[in-house]
């Protein structure tokens, strides 16, 4: 009779899954197919036409390298950043402290667009930095409008502050008796900081690096606004190929892109596994 029971549980169980199963089918797994498929197809049927333009040719070659160079740098200077506040809100019992707490996740409350025209009236060469210059009789023209550099500026305003607050909730998780009992037996700040502090947030960080990657990878509002024509970033050549009806090639440029961001995810998947081996170690 347990027997029997446990399985009309399950099966009760499953009918409650399935239903929302099948829309996950129907919704993610079926279009990524399709993307999949799409990106062999060509003129004389299927073959790797599409992928193999897209590593062989010197502009789609650059286009990747580009992406992940500001992917990458967007991931250290804003864990960098992050990591840094995040320490100090933590450890600050100053006014100054209290208030970049109660102030530091504004920016994710602001639409993308809005924050992209706000930035680019600011930190073009016409723009406002250059009109206060003006005042002063400097003709100051910051150079941050389309290249590299303004794309990475607008990345680090929308992933600084997450990153923070994962990374601070991963230092609130260190209890202050543990650091204390620390101090008590003589371990310096350097020490501290290396042996303790870094070890216990590094699931955090990787946490952080891997969602910043992945929220880059595919990024179009800031690059398409702030970066320039040539080279462009993926999701920004996605866009143009698409336009263009290349749509064999723009589906190839998905599956790499998707298979990026597989990789963080991958990341993120082992950075989670080992910490709850490490728990269950405990």
């Amino acid at each position: 009779m347990a027997s029997r029971k446990n399985v009309q549980q399950r099966l009760l169980a499953y009918s409650f899954i399935t239903p929302a199963l099948l829309i996950t089918l129907g919704v993610v797994a079926y279009p990524i197919l399709n993307v999949i498929v799409r990106s062999f197809q060509t003129e004389d049927g299927y073959g790797l036409d599409h992928y193999i333009y897209l590593f062989t040719n010197p502009i789609a070659l650059e286009n990747l390298f580009y992406t992940l160079y500001i992917c990458i740098v967007t991931v250290v200077l804003a864990i960098a950043v992050a990591y840094g506040l995040a320490l100090f809100m933590r450890f600050s019992n100053s006014r100054i402290g209290k208030t970049i707490g109660a102030l530091y996740l504004l920016p994710r409350f602001i639409p993308g667009l809005v924050a992209v025209n706000a930035m680019i009236t600011v930190i073009r060469d016409s723009g406002l930095l250059n009109r206060i210059a003006l005042t002063f009789g400097y003709d100051f023209k910051p150079g941050l409008m389309f290249n590299d550099k303004g794309i990475i500026l607008m990345n680090l305003w929308f992933n600084i502050p997450f990153a923070t607050m994962l990374i601070l909730a991963g230092l609130s998780n260190i209890p202050d008796s543990v650091i204390d009992s620390a101090r008590d037996v003589g371990a310096s700040r350097r020490v501290l900081f290396t042996k303790m502090i870094v070890p216990l947030t590094m699931k955090d960080v990787m946490i952080a690096a891997t969602f910043i990657f992945m929220s880059n990878v595919g990024s179009f509002t800031t690059p398409y606004l702030m970066g320039s024509t040539s080279p462009q970033m993926i999701g920004v050549s996605l866009f143009t190929q698409f336009n263009n009806l290349n749509y064999g090639y723009a589906a190839a440029l998905s599956v790499v892109m998707f298979l990026l961001c597989s990789v963080s995810a991958a990341v993120y998947i082992i950075t989670n596994m080992r910490d709850k081996a490490w728990e269950k170690q405990e």
